[in-house]
């Protein structure tokens, strides 16, 4: 009990010496002054921002850097759109696997039974499986590029990060689906015996050039999207038209030799057809893959170019 009463004297002892040393008028018994309180620093917003982050607007500067330094982020944004892609599906990922194969049964009983369509000696049924497979991911790439920036308005207006991830981010995101329904051509020319020869090694390469030729479509796409919304509405019909202009469902040699040139400057004509040949092992056509990747390469460095140029305005109407 005493020494409760030492350890409570010497905690008032020191309060009081505290309180005494203090130079507080307050303090003082029959002091009539009063304290003040302490006043709050305020501070004045400048009318002009003091720094602004902005994209760079040199030539040079087209983005390449910024994919490497924001690589954690591309992959988290990726790997987002893949997860609210088959989120609460019924069929999840077989979805993937349906609209090639169904889309294949109609143009089969359709072009290949009553319409016959030459498919160059190979059965219809894997000839458009393997042109409808690379153009489903082109088609999906570019309309989920094309929508992306306007679908991620909360993040455009919140925080600063370089906004080409996004669209791009959609179009790797398809490359899931491209891998998946592979599969499904793996087993239809297993089932028809064809054989497998070294140009199927180039089947890498070919995706590569699709992937970046809907990388600049949908950079392009998608930053018109954001101020023209009319744009997000014409790229669904604009792409079905371009899937008849391309050897999707037929072969190029059925395009009369007097319309080949202009058929020709369509780039998924030397993508599509190249893909065909070297999954079916027959002959490339060298000059029109060589066509495709030069007008891949100036279309890509383009619209990174424009893409840079309106990306400071996306915010303002987003």
């Amino acid at each position: 009990m005493s020494r409760q009463v030492r350890i409570l004297t010497r905690v008032l002892s020191s309060f009081l010496m505290t309180t005494s040393a203090s130079d507080s008028p307050s303090l003082t018994p029959n002091s009539t002054n009063k304290t003040e309180p302490d006043r709050v620093p305020q501070f004045n917003l400048p009318d002009e921002p003091l720094v602004v982050i902005e994209p760079k607007k040199s030539w040079s500067a087209v983005g390449v850097h910024d994919f490497w330094v924001y690589r954690e982020l591309l992959y988290f944004l990726t790997l987002r759109d893949i997860k609210v892609r088959y989120k609460q599906t019924l069929l999840g990922v077989l979805w993937v696997l349906l609209q090639p194969l169904l889309t294949t049964v109609v143009f089969t009983i359709f072009l290949g039974l009553l319409i016959r369509v030459p498919s160059e000696g190979t059965p219809y049924v894997l000839f458009v499986y393997v042109g409808l497979l690379p153009w489903t991911f082109f088609s999906a790439a570019v309309i989920s590029s094309s929508n992306s920036l306007v679908n991620n308005a909360h993040l455009i207006t919140k925080v600063y990060f370089p906004r080409s991830l996004i669209p791009v981010s959609a179009v790797i995101g398809r490359l899931l689906d491209l891998a998946i329904a592979f599969l499904v051509l793996v087993c239809l020319m297993a089932y028809y015996h064809v054989a497998v020869t070294w140009a199927i090694l180039l089947l890498p390469v070919l995706v590569a050039l699709m992937t970046l030729l809907a990388v600049g479509l949908g950079m392009v796409t998608s930053a018109m999207n954001v101020k023209y919304r009319d744009v997000g509405v014409l790229i669904p019909v604009l792409l079905q038209l371009l899937m008849y202009a391309s050897p999707v469902v037929y072969p190029a040699s059925l395009v009369p030799a007097r319309w080949q040139r202009l058929y020709g400057l369509n780039p998924l004509v030397g993508l599509l057809g190249s893909f065909r040949s070297a999954a079916l092992g027959a002959q490339i056509d060298w000059s029109a893959l060589a066509w495709s990747g030069a007008t891949t390469a100036v279309l890509l460095v383009g619209a990174a170019f424009l893409f840079r140029r309106m990306e400071a305005h996306f915010a303002d109407f987003v």
